[in-house]
């Protein structure tokens, strides 16, 4: 009997997706739930699971087609055997451009194999269910540069005549539902807020010291390491108290006040920056903290990250840093008025009683809505959560 697969609920509000790619062929063997396609949304992507067990019989959509929820996109056959029939043009238009048509990508992994020219089929895949990744793509291509690849991996590699200089290249790539809305919502942030960008620098000696002291104890007892972002996320608490202008938002003609953090953390995903929210943490524990974040991480690599997720939050923590950057002006998460940048820590000559001392340093960012956050809050914010992060016991006794 054939079972019409329909796009599922994909949340509130949400009428459509993009198909992302195919987890199954057409003649695998599917269970019931088990998923068999990715959709992608304007903040997440999603799975369609097989509401039976059976056999996929055909896909009724191409990837990047535009879905809408309850419509079709596959027919199962229930109770059908495993086999392998000739692929439609819909179908066809999802394999990867490898050798090996088992092997399933997204758009953003196949664009990686084709640029780095890798054999997909050598990779070991770290994502969801075996499946390769970007990062995936990128380890293998550096450990081919490097003489560590395979020969299977080494003639996958295009050949490029002696004569040919400058080989040019283009391609045009259809922007996913994710960036799109991405582009929309940092362009829109520009465009309506009046956003302006304070600094300072801090010094990172006694986190550095008091992470050194505790981290072994502290992984010991609560399976997961002392990080950085922990004592941050306290200092931005500790400083959105004190100031609460900074974790306010405009709604109409009014001002909403907030007597809690919901801190949005962005994390890199595949398909670009995403920012799920770990809610009240200012009445979190540094563990409690570390694990959230944590396992946000964890679920963005893995494309599994829920709108519910990242729905809501106050105030926004942006680390890149973690990519090697010095200094940056990062743009607010709207409707929130206010984001922190953090940066990476060198080691900078710097004054200290009146002589010159290398010290572990970080430049900090707030950038902030003028419209509803002055100057003077802004500044106190920004030099509140510096002399957290300089003397971290205020942090413990609420200074």
């Amino acid at each position: 009997m054939a079972t019409e697969v329909k796009v599922p609920t994909l949340g509130e509000s949400v009428t459509e997706a993009t198909v992302g790619e195919f987890l199954k062929q057409p003649g695998d063997a599917v269970a019931a739930d088990e998923p068999i396609m990715s959709l992608e949304t304007d903040k997440v992507a999603v799975e369609a699971p097989s509401p039976v067990a059976g056999v996929i019989k055909e896909y009724k959509v191409s990837v990047g087609d535009t879905v809408e929820v309850d419509s079709v996109i596959a027919v199962i056959e229930e109770g059908a055997s495993a086999s392998t029939p000739a692929p439609s043009p819909a179908q066809s238009a999802a394999k990867a451009d490898s050798s090996d048509a088992s092997v399933t990508m997204s758009p953003a992994v196949r664009r990686a194999v084709i640029e780095h020219g890798v054999d997909p089929t050598t990779i070991k895949g770290t994502g969801k269910d075996g499946r390769l990744t970007k990062e995936d793509v990128v380890a293998a291509a550096k450990a081919k540069s490097e003489g560590g690849a395979t020969p299977a991996a080494a003639e996958a590699a295009p050949a490029t005549p002696a004569t040919i200089k400058g080989d040019r290249r283009e391609e045009r790539v259809k922007m996913t539902r994710m960036r799109q809305t991405i582009a929309k919502r940092l362009k829109g942030a520009q465009e309506e807020a009046a956003l302006l960008t304070t600094f300072n620098d801090c010094d990172m000696t006694a986190v550095i010291e008091a992470r050194n002291a505790y981290k072994d104890m502290f992984a010991k007892k609560h399976g997961i390491k002392l990080g950085f972002m922990s004592f941050f996320a306290k200092a931005a608490a500790l400083a959105l108290k004190d100031v609460p202008a900074v974790n306010a938002q405009i709604q109409g003609d009014e001002i909403v006040y907030h007597n809690y953090v919901d801190l949005s953390v962005a994390v890199s995903a595949p398909n670009g920056l995403v920012v799920p929210v770990v809610r009240s943490i200012d009445a979190m524990s540094f563990a409690e903290i570390e694990l959230a974040i944590a396992d946000y991480g964890k679920r963005a690599k893995e494309g599994t990250l829920t709108m519910e997720d990242m729905s809501g939050g106050t105030f926004t923590i942006s680390n890149g840093g973690v990519f090697g950057s010095l200094m940056s002006t990062p743009i607010i998460n709207p409707p929130q008025s206010a984001v922190l940048g953090l940066h990476r820590i060198e080691d900078r000559p710097v004054a200290v009683n009146g002589e010159v001392v290398v010290r572990p340093m970080m430049y900090l960012a707030l950038s902030y809505d003028h419209r509803i956050i002055d100057g003077r809050e802004a500044v106190t914010a920004l030099k509140i959560m510096k002399e957290a992060i300089e003397d971290p016991m205020r942090m413990l006794i609420d200074l």
